[in-house]
């Protein structure tokens, strides 16, 4: 059923292990065809009953829509896009179409209320896998799926750095065996192109490390205050801010409250200070503007009413983070298209208003929200594809899975400590021909602690895949909920 497409053999040879060794785990990294892997079993399986197919997003769902009709060789009324813009009466007859392609909680939500019925079906394809932990919908979906016999099959470029969330994943999709590639495996080298990465260190200006020395500062001096009510913060990072703030929230005296406000203090200054090192003044400012305007609360009152505050303001009034004329400099020096990535929307705004006063046309790409819409991101990205612009300023949601097209040049505008974010970002471009990447590192600044972390964790990774994928099978995790409660009604019989 697969039109005109001839799959590589790592493709087949994931596929053929998945239909033999049960529910799988396909690990493989951006643009290697995951969405192709996943067309074969649709192909394979579709005449043993319905196909599932879901992704985290409506527009990622839209996009296998348009790419499994294109590439299926079925009539396209039997494939069905489904979400929640659609009546609840009507979804109940679309759920009988042999393949159907939905946002989980929408699945969720018709399972929940009868209107879907996994018991037709014989397959459940679950794109950006890595989401399944906790209370998502995704591990909702997988337990009725395991409950009615249906195989599930999980695609991630990256399921992350630590073996028990992993092990999470696996357990909230049933998976009995993994099969993961990376660049340099035989049977994926001869298809991939290399990816030169470069670091590019820049050093602030002495007014902007004047303004953090002030908020440091301050910081400190929070940070003493804090330790009387026995709370010990060792570095300013977000994983010892949230052990802190659970230890406050156990304190069973009135000094509670005292030792939570200074927390918000410290918290917001942790913030601001990061911002200020590694993204901008933009975004600082902006930051400020929430503090002054939206936050309302005494530890943030603590903070814009002490007069270092005030002079760390002032002292970077007109500068620019010495970050942005390196961007330009190394967008004018390429001749091809590039996406940029960078965390916050404000700052993905003033990149682009930015570079376009240079004459590098940009636009930018960020998630449906305050007034950017599912419409605008179509329009951009068909933009993009048409090469009407060279540079895609984007927030996270130009990482994961959207169809953005292979770009000569990836762009971090920070390190990210996450190896899936990493990973993501860099997929993006080496696809087609050799691509390059660079990422812009603040001296000195959690730039450098946030690069190093990542790369700490995707080796780590890469070493937990390898002993998992040379293992040949695993054992499910034995009960579901449902049979779990069914068990326990018996006993107490």
């Amino acid at each position: 059923m697969l039109k005109d497409i001839k799959p590589r053999e790592y493709q087949k040879n994931i596929a053929e292990s998945a239909l033999k060794k049960g529910n799988t785990l396909v690990i493989l990294p951006t643009g290697l065809g995951k969405t192709l892997i996943a067309l074969i079993m649709i192909d394979k399986l579709n005449t043993k009953g319905n196909i599932l197919f879901m992704a985290p997003t409506r527009p990622l769902a839209e996009q296998h829509y348009k790419s499994i009709t294109e590439k299926l060789d079925m009539n396209t009324e039997e494939i069905i896009l489904i979400n929640g813009s659609i009546k609840p009466k009507e979804r109940e007859e679309l759920w009988k179409k042999p393949v159907c392609i939905c946002t989980p909680q929408t699945a969720k939500n018709d399972i929940e209320n009868k209107r879907l019925d996994l018991t037709k079906y014989s397959l459940c394809i679950i794109d950006e896998a890595h989401r399944s932990v906790g209370n998502y919908a995704y591990t909702f979906v997988a337990e009725n799926a395991i409950e009615n016999k249906v195989k599930i099959i999980g695609m991630t470029a990256s399921p992350g750095g630590d073996k028990k969330r992993i092990k999470e994943i696996m357990d909230a999709l049933y998976i009995t065996n993994i099969e993961a590639r990376t660049h340099e495996d035989e049977d994926v080298e001869q298809y991939v192109k290399k990816t030169n990465i470069s670091w590019e260190f820049v050093e602030l200006g002495e007014e902007i490390k004047n303004s953090i020395r002030y908020l440091k500062e301050m910081y400190k001096e929070y940070l003493e205050t804090l330790k009387k009510f026995g709370i010990y913060i060792r570095i300013p990072s977000k994983v010892e801010l949230i052990k802190a703030q659970r230890k406050i929230q156990n304190i069973e005296t009135n000094s509670k409250y005292a030792a939570m406000s200074f927390y918000s203090s410290i918290f917001n200054l942790a913030h601001a200070i990061e911002l200020l090192e590694t993204q901008g003044v933009v975004a600082f400012n902006s930051y400020v503007y929430k503090m002054r305007y939206e936050k309302t609360s005494k530890g943030v009152e603590r903070v814009l009413r002490d007069h270092r505050f005030k002079i760390a303001e002032n002292l970077i009034k007109n500068k620019e983070h010495p970050k942005v004329p390196k961007l330009v400099e190394i967008l004018k020096q390429n001749n091809g298209t590039a996406i940029v990535f960078a965390q916050y929307r404000d700052q993905v705004q003033y990149l682009v208003k930015r570079l376009n006063t240079e004459n590098i046309k940009a636009k930018e790409f960020m998630g449906q929200k305050k007034g950017f819409t599912q419409k605008d991101q179509k329009r951009i990205i068909e933009e993009f594809k048409n090469k009407e612009f060279q540079v895609l300023c984007c927030t996270s949601v130009g990482e994961e899975g959207l169809d953005l097209p292979s770009v000569d040049l990836v762009i971090f505008y920070e390190s990210t400590p996450s190896a899936i974010r990493s990973i993501q970002r860099r997929g993006r471009t080496g696809r087609h021909k050799e691509g390059k990447v660079i990422i812009l590192i603040t001296k000195n600044t959690q730039d450098e602690i946030f690069y190093w972390a990542s790369k700490k964790k995707e080796k780590k990774m890469k070493q937990i895949i390898s002993e998992m994928s040379n293992k040949t099978s695993y054992a499910p995790k034995l009960e579901t909920k449902k049979q779990k409660k069914k068990q326990a009604s018996i006993l107490d019989f």
